[in-house]
């Protein structure tokens, strides 16, 4: 090689390490031999998306080779009228990790910083390095974000804090009147990312609706997405509310045609479907309080959730673990990456599904060492 391209790649860049999905199924069976692996990996929603959003994707496929609605229009007004918002707050992305990039190219450069919890979701490091942006970690408190050690950490450099509301891997979530102290003492030039992703999924009466929050502080940028409660994952949706100026900016950024006609039309009648959430959310509550028993159980600890999943700790190094699961048929989630190499995560699956994962570790844990 006549010369060295890692070496011409931004410094922020060649300090990350790519984003590692879940395993897919056809993955594992090619591998193993087997069939009837079962995935309960990547958070999504075993009962798939609304009914109605076949209809829709097929009345889509005639105009495949049109360019998409590049303002997505439509979707826009219907959640103008869901949420209660002004259209000129949203921004639409491909998926709602496309709209953290855009925020995080909008503010952070490699003059100003952001903040993340220990634990958080990955996404949010990767977007800030990327951009040579200065990283702090806050250490967690009982696995979650501890807000009196974030505001404590801020500096002068610092643009962005993310908040994942629950977290991703650990199923978490800050408390209402915790973050409106938190926001209440914070400079209005910080801009506060609150990741909503499984804000659907969420039971607890103390849990704060970033959406209204948004109208009280206006540095404060909700982010939500069609990839969880409604089913719409292989889509990849996701959009945000924010300060019309914040969205201007964003859109500013946002590529022409980030998101396709397919998604946008499935959005359309899945947000029209309510009725098929509710019974997303309810199938999910089911399975958390099977999955939580199943580890008391067992004698497992695990990290209480508000969202689709259940992260356990095995009291050693999860690998093994990981791997006897994946000879069993059940994908799950390593997540050494986020600082918790005892944990496997585990998605909610049908109920089916969850008994088959509670069986598995349990011949898992039987085995001999």
């Amino acid at each position: 090689m006549s010369c060295d391209y890692v070496a011409l790649a931004s410094a922020g860049i060649r300090e990350l390490q790519p984003y590692q999905p879940g395993k897919p199924v056809e993955e594992l069976e090619r591998e193993l031999g087997i069939s009837g692996a079962i995935k309960l990996a990547s958070n999504e929603n075993p009962l798939g998306p609304s009914p109605k959003v076949a209809d829709a994707v097929a009345g889509a496929i005639p105009e495949l080779s049109r360019y998409p609605d590049g303002s997505a229009f439509h979707l826009k007004r219907k959640l103008s009228d869901f949420l209660g918002v002004p259209t000129n707050t949203l921004t639409i992305g491909n998926g709602s990790n496309d709209v953290l990039e855009l925020l995080a190219r909008v503010f952070l450069n490699p003059s100003n910083e952001a903040i993340v919890s220990e634990h958080s979701f990955v996404v949010y490091p990767l977007a800030a390095k990327a951009l040579g942006a200065g990283l702090k970690v806050v250490p967690a408190r009982n696995y979650g974000q501890d807000l009196e050690a974030t505001l404590n950490t801020i500096s002068a450099r610092t643009r962005m804090v993310f908040i994942a509301n629950p977290n991703n891997p650990t199923g978490t979530y800050v408390n209402e009147a915790s973050l409106t102290d938190f926001l209440d003492q914070l400079r209005d030039d910080v801009i506060v990312v609150l990741d909503e992703a499984y804000f659907e999924y969420v039971q607890a009466e103390d849990y704060p609706n970033g959406i209204a929050l948004h109208e009280r502080y206006p540095n404060v940028v909700v982010t939500r997405t069609f990839s969880k409660a409604y089913g719409l994952a292989a889509l990849r949706l996701g959009y945000s509310v924010s300060h019309p100026d914040i969205a201007d900016m964003m859109n500013r950024v946002r590529q022409p045609f980030n998101v396709n006609s397919i998604s946008l039309a499935a959005a359309l009648v899945a947000l029209d479907d309510q009725d098929h959430v509710k019974r997303a959310v309810a199938m999910n509550s089911e399975g958390l309080r099977f999955l939580a028993k199943a580890c008391d159980d067992l004698g497992l600890a695990y990290i209480p959730s508000v969202g689709n999943f259940l992260t356990i700790d095995f009291g050693r190094d999860a690998g093994p673990i990981y791997e006897a699961l994946l000879r069993e048929g059940v994908i799950v989630r390593p997540i050494g990456v986020y600082g918790l190499p005892n944990h496997l995560r585990v998605t909610v699956g049908t109920p089916d599904e969850n008994r088959r994962f509670v069986e598995s570790a349990r011949r898992v844990l039987d085995a001999p060492a």
